[in-house]
């Protein structure tokens, strides 16, 4: 995403932000996960790497291109000298200018340039996979803390109406009490029931208040309250997963930048030990130039001064040829330079073992807690059914005087129990599910 583009998004999630409760405009979690991402600093010190890997590689094409340099020289000589024109002696005061162009190219070392060069594109695509996979990462928290606001959400509405309920009851107990109908007991134990329900919005309130303060600091953007977000579509609640640990994992082989990064960096590695046995191996280069020179001394057979630009003419000459540079022993540097190449490289291969072990465990371990966590939702529904019908039939012999508050009591709060843990269960179900997803590469918003 361009930086223009991505501040473009932050002002406008930012804007919504600010303005969602005048606007009643919700937020989207496409919204959410774009601002995260274009503003969070590890991904743009991961961008900066990335850029910092492309110079090395250009670096490394630009290595394969011939040199050439141009040299001038202006000089004021003073007591004995050679004389650049005539290569002798002289003992005066003179001036003296020369100029040369050069340029020497690499026919063969080893392959060393050339290793160094795809050494540094792995580097560079790793960069890459590296950054998406950062991405990713910030994508899957803002998904969990999305969905914790609207967990919270359910909550905090599913706290208000035991309020409610218990309220009317209240209510209704205060004038029974007055006549003189109930026993006095019954109308305390439900002001305290009351009372508790009211501090479960309180809490309820200040777990949302967090997630929305959590949410705001991903996206880097001022704590707002009142934030509106959009509600997720009932499809997203199925409970038809049917991947595989298995599958997951082999999708995960192709698609997670973990993956391809590690791997990358292997095949760099590998390069960067080709390249340093090419040191062991001659160089062999290829060079010419043409080179010129001016000394105020010059004068032809008769003693006249020769002019400045005659004498360039004169002096001008052209050199090319081979050079081959033998490494007999430089203190074994070269030597130990691939063994140090290759340590690294096996160092890079033990931490893709790991990290591959790690992703198989870990897609095992979440997938385990989907199948948990689905079971559980589908053991809520049905209790939550059962409860609902157990708390009807309690309410109606409570207003009718046939039980007492303690009966009533237990029947609603095994309702609100069970409410509360399906919404809580309901939304873990479906965060396991974008968990499973992120391993998948696929689109998970």
């Amino acid at each position: 995403m361009k930086p223009g583009k991505a501040l473009m998004i932050c002002y406008a999630v930012a804007h919504l932000s600010l303005n969602s409760t005048a606007q009643n405009t919700p937020i989207t979690l496409k919204q959410c996960v774009d601002a995260a991402i274009a503003k969070n600093f590890d991904i743009k010190l991961r961008e900066l790497n990335m850029d910092r890997r492309h110079v090395d590689w250009k670096q490394g094409k630009a290595n394969l291109l011939p040199t050439l340099n141009a040299n001038i020289g202006h000089n004021a000589n003073n007591g004995r000298s050679i004389d650049p024109t005539t290569n002798s002696y002289v003992t005066q005061s003179y001036t003296s200018a020369s100029y040369s162009l050069g340029s020497d190219v690499t026919l063969f070392n080893g392959l060393r340039l050339m290793n160094t060069l795809k050494s540094a594109r792995y580097a560079y695509d790793a960069s890459r996979a590296s950054l998406q996979q950062q991405k990713d990462n910030i994508t899957l928290t803002v998904i969990q803390t999305y969905l914790d606001i609207l967990t919270n959400v359910d909550l905090l509405a599913q706290a208000k109406k035991q309020v409610e309920v218990t309220q009317k009851q209240v209510d209704r107990l205060e004038i029974l009490n007055q006549a003189g109908s109930i026993k006095p007991s019954d109308l305390f134990d439900m002001k305290g029931n009351l009372a508790d329900n009211k501090m479960s919005v309180t809490n309820a309130q200040n777990n949302l208040n967090t997630s929305r303060l959590t949410l705001a600091q991903l996206m880097n953007l001022p704590y707002n309250e009142e934030v509106q977000l959009e509600r997720l579509t009932a499809e997203q609640f199925s409970v038809d997963y049917s991947a595989t640990s298995d599958t997951i994992y082999q999708l995960a082989l192709e698609h997670m930048g973990l993956v391809k990064a590690v791997d990358l960096l292997v095949k760099s590695a590998q390069k960067d030990v080709l390249a340093a046995k090419g040191a062991l191996w001659p160089l062999l280069t290829f060079g010419g130039g043409i080179d010129t020179r001016f000394s105020s001394t010059g004068t032809d057979a008769t003693g006249v001064k020769v002019p400045y630009y005659d004498q360039l003419s004169n002096n001008y000459f052209t050199y090319f040829g081979l050079n081959l540079r033998i490494p007999i022993l430089n203190a074994l540097r070269n030597k130990h330079n691939v063994e140090f190449s290759k340590i690294d490289l096996k160092e890079m291969e033990y931490t893709k073992e790991t990290n591959l072990i790690q992703l198989k465990q870990a897609i095992e371990r979440d997938h385990n807690n989907l199948e948990a966590t689905k079971s559980r939702y589908l053991a809520l529904v049905d209790q939550v059914a059962a409860y609902v019908e157990n708390f009807r039939a309690a309410e109606i012999r409570f207003n009718e005087g046939a039980s007492n508050s303690v009966d009533y009591l237990i029947a609603k709060n095994k309702l609100d129990a069970a409410n509360l843990n399906l919404i809580i269960a309901r939304y873990d179900y479906v965060v396991r599910t974008k968990i499973l997803d992120y391993y998948q590469g696929k689109m998970m918003y």
